[in-house]
């Protein structure tokens, strides 16, 4: 079973992707910022991270590099999610090391396919 780390400071955000992904059989485990995240990584050993780009504290950005900087976090493939969708934003995404850039409101079918490609 596929384990996926949902990271969103959006109660309903966090709701919404941990049934789309229960629903299709991934275990999910949901934080609200960052910080915890980066806490529960080394308990929970993701296959994947679904990121929000805007939060509180540091952002999806920042963490997307951190993790990517990192040699024992670097495979996990990390999508980013966030209601900032332009050009721009998804370059951002790609500067950090995002393996996927995903616009809010999230559609499933996209979200599982982009996840199906990458784990």
């Amino acid at each position: 079973m596929s384990k996926v780390l949902v990271v969103d400071d959006s109660l309903t955000d966090r709701r919404v992707l941990s049934t789309y992904l229960t629903e299709a059989g991934m275990s999910v485990l949901d934080v609200e910022s960052a910080e915890e995240a980066m806490e529960k990584l080394g308990d929970y050993q993701p296959n994947l991270i679904v990121l929000d780009v805007v939060m509180g504290g540091k952002s999806g950005f920042e963490m997307c590099r951190t993790l990517k900087a990192d040699a024992s976090t670097k495979p996990i493939p990390v999508i980013l999610c966030s209601s900032k969708s332009t050009e721009a934003d998804k370059m951002w995404g790609d500067v950090v090391g995002a393996d996927a850039y995903i616009a809010k409101p999230v559609n499933r079918d996209e979200l599982l396919d982009k996840i199906q490609k990458l784990i």
